[in-house]
Parts: C-alpha cells; structure tokens; sequence
C-alpha cells in the first residue's frame, strides 16, 4: 500500500466507498459496565476503593494497560509505578475474561446499520484498541462476529490507534486504497487515526470519548446512530 493520500470529501456529501471500518467499544458495543466490573474487582485486589462506572468510561480507548493506569492513579494521564502496574495489569485481564460480554449491549441502530452496509455491498472491518483475545469472544456472544471480514486488536500489530497502521493494514488486506474505506467512531484516536491514514471518518456522539467533545473532532459528519451513517455511504465499484 502507498502512502496515504488525503480525502476530499466535504462535510455533508455521500461518501463514496468500498468498505468500512467500525471501532468496537463505544462504537458498536456498549461495554462500560464489564469493563468496570473488572477494572473495580482488579482495585480490590490491590485494596483499593472502586470507581464509579461513568469513571472507568471515561477512562477507556487507549487500551487495556492505559486504562490499568488510569484505574490505579485515578488520573486519565496518570502512570502507576511498573510494580505496581504489572500484578494489576495481569488481574485486571483475568478479571476481564470473566467480565467480558456479560453486560455489554449493542447500541441503537447498530444491527440495521451493519445490516444496511452489507446490503450496499460494503466490506466491515473492526478496529479496536482492545486486546485480541477478548474480541472474537465479544462480537460471537453479541452476535455480530459473522459481519466482519477482518478484525484487528490493540495488539495485533506494532502500533494501535490513534497511529494509523491499523487502518492502512485493513486497506492492504482488503486491496483498497484509503480513500475507498470509511472508518466510523466515537473518539479523537478513531478521528486521528483515521485522518493520518487519508480516510473520510464519521462520528458517533455516543461512546467514550475520553473527554473530547465529538463536535470538536475533525470528522465528516456526526452521525447519530450506524444507521444514519449507512445512509450517507454510497457504495462504489
């Protein structure tokens, strides 16, 4: 694949394509209350007081071991010391795979939309910041895993988002050039990502955005449901 090239797609227009890539967590599947559940069961091993769950959301998308981070220093730029870091890391990964998909839910509009794209033709990937090993199990027990051709986690590769080699990856593998693939998302690394690899993005108002207003975010469009975002892409050859 050649470098990215940018996209000239304005704000408003129908977006030509041949794929698109979804984000998982805030985009797809709402799955704060797993993730606080293990991240609180990890603090309580580690004896220390929980946190609320609208704190663990807003704590997530840059991976689990940022979020092990944030968790222990109650900071979204905070580093816990590495001994200390290390055994609550592994915890909150055992925690997690016990945690993982029992309370997510899907967002509104997802299956129709998802539904939509494949209808139009449209090739789906997912992109996600989220260890591998908690993808497959995810998508299969919310029942979306057959939607995607390509799924690519936070540890796939050498670099996660907001780096754009995930989606670069996704466009060599699917033979398209960046141009031809929307990437949909609720957050500024979906956003960055996104942009760095020359691709028209969409935004969804909903999900965890770290703190970064999805208006402030240099997008095409904001979208409130993957539905609406189906309807502005229009399917090419």
């Amino acid at each position: 694949m050649g470098p990215a090239v940018q996209t000239s797609v304005r704000k408003g227009q129908a977006l030509r394509a041949r794929a698109v890539i979804l984000d998982l967590d805030g985009t797809l599947l709402d799955t704060a209350a797993d993730l606080a559940a293990a991240v609180n069961a990890m603090l309580a091993d580690a004896g220390r007081p929980t946190l609320p769950t609208a704190r663990v959301a807003a704590y997530v998308g840059k991976g689990a071991a940022v979020l092990v981070h944030r968790a222990l220093t109650d900071d979204p730029a905070g580093r816990a010391p590495e001994a200390e870091f290390e055994p609550a890391y592994r915890a909150f990964l055992e925690h997690y795979r016990v945690e993982n998909g029992r309370h997510a839910v899907l967002y509104p509009g997802v299956l129709a939309g998802l539904d939509a794209m494949r209808a139009k033709g449209l090739r789906l990937a997912v992109v996600t910041n989220k260890p591998s090993v908690f993808i497959a199990p995810l998508l299969e027990q919310c029942g979306i895993a057959h939607y995607f051709e390509l799924v690519v986690g936070g540890d796939s590769l050498p670099r996660r988002k907001p780096d754009p080699l995930p989606m670069l990856h996704v466009c060599e593998a699917f033979g398209l050039e960046p141009a031809q693939v929307v990437a949909i998302g609720d957050s500024l690394n979906d956003a960055l990502a996104a942009r760095a690899a020359g691709m028209p993005v969409l935004a969804v108002p909903y999900g965890y955005n770290e703190g970064h207003d999805v208006r402030s975010l240099d997008v095409d469009a904001i979208v409130s449901s993957l539905l609406e975002a189906a309807g502005l892409i229009e399917a090419c050859a």
